[in-house]
């Protein structure tokens, strides 16, 4: 397949402060890819170097086939974006505000536009510094994909929504999802997981890692271990084991490179015999906190 959006060491640098560092990514046409991971990690700074909002440092980064320093006017009429901050025209009224940004983008729908405005329950007459936070994100989201764009980028757009406005705009996005990739970044985990394919985690600047839902599924587990007795954890523990703790004659942690014949001759060559072994797949979040708190132990 075809990538979407494509990175080579891609690097932002602020005086002493990397902001990014040397992130290589590949997104497939088609794809929902959901880039994750804490508060300034680097989600945004990634978002405006793809979008050529910014300069990089080092590195390279294509969008649809174009490197993103070459982005220029007609370059954006196929790309829909929604940013947390997004700045609108408040002083104009929803209807004005569609009808400026028509003109604009040859690919503009209206059917597509009405459905929408119906869909998202858009008050045309009203001013646009009237709307509530969710109407106005329904707005920009509506203003993203009225010209049926080739890729999707969204910065944070669930940040203080309530859960019902949230549920808006996801059917909202998942409804252009197969015309669409779509590319977001967002601290709403369960959200997330209900309906990516993909999901990169950024930490200081560094991807950690970038991989479809299914396999990154596959490939961490919560592990519960019971022992013969109760006695302390042993010092040398496989690096993949995230968060090892114990209580009295249980042992817990997150295997990050999951393997089941693997895991079962570790714990034998860490703990010897045991009494049982659970294995339990985890949430999105949950797999999170494992990686953020693994970087705060570090």
């Amino acid at each position: 397949m075809p990538s979407a959006i494509r990175t080579d060491k891609l690097t932002k640098r602020y005086r002493r402060v990397t902001a990014l560092d040397r992130v290589d990514l590949d997104v497939t046409e088609g794809s929902v890819y959901a880039l994750v991971g804490q508060n300034g990690a680097g989600k945004t700074t990634a978002i405006k170097l793809l979008l050529n909002l910014i300069s990089g440092s080092a590195g390279h980064a294509e969008i649809l086939g174009v490197p993103s320093t070459h982005l220029r006017g007609k370059s954006y009429t196929e790309i829909g974006y929604v940013s947390e901050n997004q700045e609108i025209p408040e002083w104009m009224k929803v209807e004005y505000l569609l009808d400026y940004l028509r003109e604009f983008y040859p690919t503009w729908d209206p059917a597509l536009e009405r459905s929408l405005i119906k869909q998202f329950e858009l008050p045309l007459d009203r001013k646009i510094k009237a709307l509530s936070r969710g109407m106005k994100m329904k707005l920009a989201l509506a203003s993203a994909l009225a010209f049926h764009p080739r890729l999707i980028i969204l910065d944070e757009p669930f940040g203080g929504l309530d859960p019902l406005v949230r549920e808006q705009l996801i059917e909202g996005l998942l409804e252009r999802a197969t015309e669409s990739t779509i590319f977001i970044s967002s601290h709403d985990l369960a959200e997330i997981e209900s309906f990516a394919s993909h999901v990169g985690y950024l930490e200081s600047g560094k991807l950690l890692f970038s991989e479809d839902m299914n396999s990154l599924s596959v490939r961490f587990r919560e592990v519960e271990i019971i022992r013969h007795s109760d006695s302390p954890l042993p010092t040398a523990l496989p690096d993949t084991w995230l968060q090892t703790k114990s209580s009295g004659a249980v042992v817990r942690f997150v295997d990050s490179r999951f393997d089941e014949q693997r895991a079962t001759a570790e714990i034998a060559r860490v703990f010897g015999p045991v009494r049982d072994t659970q294995f339990r797949p985890l949430t999105l979040r949950s797999i999170f906190l494992a990686m953020a708190r693994k970087s705060e132990e570090a």
